[in-house]
C-alpha cells in the first residue's frame, strides 16, 4: 500500500485541508484511496452529539464510504494535546491502536493519506511524539507550512526533526489557512526556503484554494503516487 504522511510546522496550518485535497485528487483519478488520522482532539456540538471537524472533513472527502471509527479510532473532546485530553476523560491513549488502526486499510485501498496532529514533536502519548508514528508507518512526509512571516524557521526546524529520524520527505506545501494583511514574506518565502533545503516546494496555496494543485513551478500537476515512493 502506497501513501503519504501529512504533517505540519504547527497546529492550524492546513493539514486536513491538504489531506482532503490529495484524497479528492486521487479519487478523481480512480485510485482506491483511504484516509487515516490516528487520533484527534477538540470536538464540538453536532446534530447527533459530539463531532470532530477534521474527522468530518476526511469522511466527506472519502465520499462517506468508510466508517468514521476506521478513519480515526481515538477521539477526545478537549482541544489540547492527546495525552492531556485523554486524562481529562479518565482514559489513556492506546499506543498500539495508534499504529494498528492503519492495518484495516491495507487490503481495502491502494493508497492511504495519513494525517498527523500538530507538528512532528507534538505528543501523542506521555512518551511518544507524532514523529514516532511517522517512523512506524514509514511513509514519506508532506510538510504543510504556514505561508507567512516566520515560516522559514518553523519549516527548517521541522526538516531537522525529520532528518534526525531518517524520515523521507516528499516535499513542502506552503498554505495560507486564513486571510492575512500585508506580509511581504509571502512572495519571497518559497524561494528563500528552497535555497536552504533539499526538499522540494510542491505548492503554494492561497487562502480557500480549490482542488487542482500545481507545482510551485506551475508546469505540471503534482503526481502524488510518484511522491509516495520518495526515499
Amino acid at each position: 500500500m502506497c501513501g503519504l504522511f501529512i504533517t505540519g510546522t504547527d497546529t492550524g496550518v492546513g493539514k486536513t485541508h491538504m489531506a482532503t485535497l490529495i484524497v479528492a485528487t486521487l479519487r478523481a483519478q480512480g485510485v482506491r484511496v483511504g484516509a487515516y488520522k490516528p487520533i484527534v482532539t477538540g470536538s464540538e456540538s453536532g446534530g447527533q452529539g459530539r463531532i470532530w471537524s477534521d474527522l468530518e472533513r476526511l469522511s466527506e472527502a472519502l465520499g462517506g464510504q468508510f466508517p468514521r471509527e476506521r478513519i480515526c479510532p481515538q477521539c477526545f473532546d478537549a482541544p489540547v494535546a492527546p495525552p492531556v485530553a485523554a486524562r481529562m476523560e479518565g482514559k489513556i491513549v492506546d499506543s498500539e491502536l495508534l499504529r494498528s488502526g492503519l492495518d484495516w486499510w491495507r487490503e481495502r485501498v491502494d493508497f492511504v493519506v495519513v494525517e498527523g496532529v500538530g507538528g512532528l514533536l507534538s505528543p501523542v502519548t506521555d512518551s511518544e511524539f507524532v514523529a514516532d508514528l511517522a517512523v512506524s508507518f514509514g511513509l514519506p512526509l508532506v510538510i504543510v507550512a504556514r505561508a507567512a512571516l516566520g515560516t522559514i524557521n518553523h519549516t527548517l526546524l521541522t526538516l531537522e526533526a525529520a532528518r534526525s529520524r531518517k524520515l523521507a520527505i516528499a516535499g513542502i506545501v506552503l498554505n495560507q489557512p486564513e486571510t492575512i494583511g500585508e506580509d511581504l514574506s509571502v512572495e519571497s518565502n518559497p524561494d528563500e526556503l528552497q535555497k536552504r533545503c533539499a526538499a522540494p516546494i510542491l505548492a503554494v496555496l492561497p487562502h480557500a484554494t480549490m482542488p487542482g494543485l500545481l507545482q510551485h513551478s506551475g508546469r505540471s500537476t503534482i503526481d502524488w503516487m510518484t511522491l509516495s515512493q520518495s526515499r
